[in-house]
């Protein structure tokens, strides 16, 4: 059973494979017109003109973190200098994840919008792959990285390491891919929300112009900033998450492996098996893309439940067997108190149902407050009519609100699967929510590749019913996207409490008592951070988008050809059907015109400069906190981040998903009072306004909050052994069958004492 370790690996060969056959498909596909190609080419060029400029900034940090960690890891008890191999390894499979999928993206975006001009399922089934190829490199990658480094450590490098060095050192691994994670997130949504703000403002409610029209400056910039937020920046944000959760439930597994039914079944089991339920995972996943696929003009939205629901059940039941495989039918484990609890591998097999419930359960009640054509959603179009003061207000009520059910159930998954399986369960019901990652995140992926391909319908001017066919998957996007970040906020959750809880191990705390001053107080600043956070993010979204509104108003003022573009555009109220043959003259000299690669610098400038303070802050508030105030206090810290991170990111990341399909509600056309309000209306741009508050919220601020917490959690558990607390020396440290000893030694001693007061008194 020991050597099952190296098959674990070949799960994320098969990912690879997978990965390369569906490039080549891609690559295979009808490109397109020649002017479809070239505006392809410019959303592609610029897609990774960001990703070079944001890693050559990341590396150097990357560098310097690695020297700082050299030096702890070689002079700390319990670790050596081989952390950095880990961090400069997570870091570098982080990025690679994200370069991975945004070159995918950037070709498959054309190709859907060709595949389009055919039929629905065709264009679904393009964006789809894109977005598979994704998803499944990002939980390859992420095996492969553990599983790999776990075996070089074990059996070539630190053979005569125990198990609790070789994960101390390993945990390195998950903070380089954290760090990645939460500037590619804040760098991303950055970029995409001030191409957004200006293309949307200035172009759509100022100067009137079809959304995504090539006479728009901001278009290219808001087109490649899908990719770079919604690619790359969710594909590092689940890598974390992927890898965190593994981890964490390794070194909750390393208390159980000298438990003697444990190391007379199989030692390595509960270690193990994180890795093995997500090396299943990736294989269920695979499968589970096959089943995408429409026919007609059937919903895409079923299309993809339809994948997901299969892959989850294949999980469910493969994870039972490997459960009982890898763990005895029931052992025994003394906890930090002295009291002694069963655990049972069914109980295991309960909190992974947990984790895989929840997951899905809080995607469907995204779905319920973001979807298109909800009752939720609905519910702010009503409200538009009267203005955008009253929209905004009917978004903001919408996202406090979903915070309520998200929150209770977390808090039921974690209370149900501690109590199958103490803090284990809560480790393994977040492997298994995410061992899945793979067809969430392709489900998720496609959506900026749909997005996209609508965009290079509109502005290569092809057929209405090419662009209405995109727009079908578009808005499935958007509600696949809210889905995906509900669910990266729901794995964030329980990664971090279990990553917390791994804190408090290594750390030897067993009690947040927060009575005590200190821990209150660093409550309080935790609860405090995420909000400062969230700030710093949307500050760098409101200077960026206004250098970026300046800059098109800019174009339309000072290039003539914009200029008298614009003023046929306005004749006609931006229907271009109207224009005549000497006017279209005018457009088609203005095709060129506009300067798509100042609003690209603009958004790449100012991005990468923003995302530099809030990255340094997840790094450095835990590490100052830790070092001044101890232990305990950073623990009250982490408890507050991840109470106050997780409400405001369910709360930011839902009514900015509402607000924008709202106004892709109103876009299609809404009947109130017997009037038709569409594209142009007042209630339209009362819609244009709120989808333009919420951009902010649900693609910068509200999902970077995820990565904020678990960021905060790595790094306390990478300095844990550096504040540890004394071990106590009490009976805790004794063999089971000495702590029953002294019980039974003690009551005795305690009956002779009673009996003796008795005779005295009588």
């Amino acid at each position: 059973m020991e050597q099952i370790v190296w098959y674990i690996p070949l799960a994320g060969l098969i990912g690879i494979i997978f990965i390369i056959l569906k490039s080549r498909w891609i690559d295979q596909q009808d490109g397109g017109n020649e002017k479809m190609q070239r505006i392809a080419g410019y959303i592609s060029r610029g897609a990774m003109a960001f990703l070079k400029a944001e890693y050559r900034i990341l590396a150097i940090f990357v560098a310097s973190v690695s020297v700082l960690l050299f030096v702890k890891g070689t002079y700390e008890a319990g670790s050596n200098s081989f952390v950095v191999l880990s961090f400069v390894s997570g870091a570098v499979l982080s990025g690679l994840a994200g370069y991975i999928g945004m070159r995918v993206a950037t070709k498959a975006n054309v190709r859907t919008t060709q595949a389009a001009r055919s039929s629905l399922n065709a264009a679904l089934r393009v964006a789809f792959t894109g977005g598979s190829v994704m998803g499944i490199g990002v939980v390859t990658l992420g095996l492969l990285g553990m599983s790999l480094l776990f075996l070089l450590y074990r059996n070539v490098i630190g053979v005569d390491w125990s198990m609790e060095v070789l994960l101390n050192v390993l945990s390195s691994f998950s903070l380089g891919a954290s760090s990645i994670a939460l500037f590619a997130r804040v760098g991303g949504g950055i970029y995409t929300k001030a191409a957004d703000v200006g293309a949307d403002l200035v172009g759509k409610v100022e100067a009137g112009i079809p959304e995504d029209h090539y006479l728009n400056p901001a278009t290219i910039a808001d087109n490649v900033g899908d990719n770079v937020g919604d690619v790359a920046g969710m594909g590092a944000d689940l890598f974390e998450s992927y890898v965190g959760a593994i981890l964490a439930a390794m070194v909750l597994g390393v208390a159980f492996i000298h438990m003697p039914q444990i190391t007379s079944y199989f030692e390595l089991g509960p270690v193990l098996l994180p890795l093995a339920l997500s090396a299943v995972g990736i294989l269920t996943s695979i499968f589970g893309t096959f089943f995408v696929k429409v026919s007609g003009n059937a919903n895409p939205q079923a299309a993809l439940n339809k994948g997901e629901f299969i892959s989850s059940g294949i999980m469910v039941v493969a994870s039972y067997f490997l459960i009982n495989y890898f763990l005895p039918e029931s052992w025994n484990f003394v906890q930090p108190d002295g009291t002694m609890v069963e655990y049972t591998s069914l109980g295991v097999f309960w909190a992974t149902l947990i984790g895989l419930g929840i997951g899905i359960g809080i995607g469907k009640i995204t779905e319920y407050y973001t979807g298109s054509g909800g009752k939720a959603v609905q519910s702010i179009v009503d409200k538009s009519h009267t203005g955008a003061a009253t929209n905004i207000i009917a978004g903001l009520e919408l996202g406090m609100k979903s915070t309520a059910i998200p929150v209770i159930g977390l808090a039921a998954a974690i209370i149900f699967s501690y109590h199958f399986a103490g803090l284990y369960g809560i480790a393994i019901a977040a492997v298994a929510m995410l061992a899945n990652t793979g067809i969430q995140l392709a489900v998720d992926a496609y959506g900026p590749i749909a997005d996209n391909a609508g965009g290079i319908a509109e502005m290569s001017e092809l057929p209405k019913e090419v662009r209405q066919k995109t727009d079908k998957l578009d808005a499935v996007g958007n509600t696949t996207a809210a889905i995906g970040k509900g669910f990266a906020i729901a794995s964030a959750t329980l990664t971090a409490l279990a990553l917390f809880a791994a804190f408090m191990v290594q750390a030897n705390i067993t009690v947040i008592d927060v009575s005590q001053p200190l821990i209150m107080a660093g409550l309080l600043v935790g609860g405090m951070l995420p909000y400062l956070f969230s700030s710093m993010a949307m500050g760098a979204v409101g200077r960026a988008a206004q250098k970026m509104i300046n800059e098109v108003r800019r174009q339309f003022t000072e290039i003539p050809d914009l200029r008298n573009a614009l003023a046929v555009l306005k004749k006609y109220d931006g229907d271009i059907s109207k224009v005549n043959a000497e006017e279209k003259k005018i457009m088609e000299k203005a095709e060129h015109a506009a300067q798509y690669e100042k609003c690209v610098e603009i958004s790449t400038e100012a991005s990468l400069k923003e995302m530099i303070l809030p990255g340094l802050l997840a790094v450095i508030a835990p590490a100052v906190v830790g070092f001044l105030g101890g232990a305990p206090m950073l623990g009250g810290m982490l408890a507050g981040v991840m109470a106050s991170g997780v409400l405001l990111a369910i709360y930011q990341s839902n009514a900015g998903g509402a607000w924008d399909n709202a106004k892709k509600m109103m876009e299609e056309g809404v009947i109130h009072e017997e009037i038709l309000h569409g594209k142009g209306s007042a209630s339209h741009k009362a819609t244009v306004v709120g989808d333009t508050v919420g951009d902010p919220f649900k693609d910068t601020s509200g999902p970077s909050l995820n990565i904020l917490i678990k960021l905060m959690s790595v790094v306390a558990l990478i300095i844990a052994p550096s504040i540890a607390e004394e071990k106590p020396k009490p009976a805790n440290d004794k063999p089971l069958e000495i702590k029953q000893k002294s019980a039974i030694e003690k009551d005795q001693a305690q009956d002779s004492k009673t009996i003796s007061w008795f005779h005295a008194q009588q």
